[in-house]
């Protein structure tokens, strides 16, 4: 992979990054609000448990897909960013563009989903 693609996908995944970061202290901040508020009835209780859940689910999933970033970031200081982690071949410029964090080729993308 070129130099200039590798700065080009850096970039996406540091944007990517910062987006994620927000969107987690955003979340963090809300779920505390939240929290904090009176619940002066079992509905209110509910309700505010519900969006306490959901919250929580998103913000698992943001960070999750943060900590596939820095992996990323990582295989590009070590120059084998569009390397296959299952089998070592090269992954696509079109799969990386639509996840620049891919860890898989197309081919073994399915098998790792099946086999987790």
């Amino acid at each position: 992979m070129q130099k200039k693609e590798l700065e080009f996908f850096k970039e996406q995944l540091l944007d990517a990054k910062e987006h994620i970061l927000q969107n987690v202290n955003l979340a963090s901040k809300e779920l505390g609000e939240l929290q904090t508020q009176e619940n002066n009835d079992d509905m209110d209780f509910a309700s505010m448990r519900s969006d306490s859940m959901i919250e929580q689910v998103i913000s698992d999933q943001q960070n999750a897909e943060l900590v596939d970033i820095e992996h990323a970031l990582t295989r590009i200081d070590n120059g084998n960013y569009n390397i296959c982690e299952m089998c070592s071949e090269t992954i696509s410029m079109s799969r990386l563009k639509a996840k620049p964090y891919a860890k898989f080729c197309m081919t073994c993308r399915p098998l790792y989903e099946k086999a987790q």
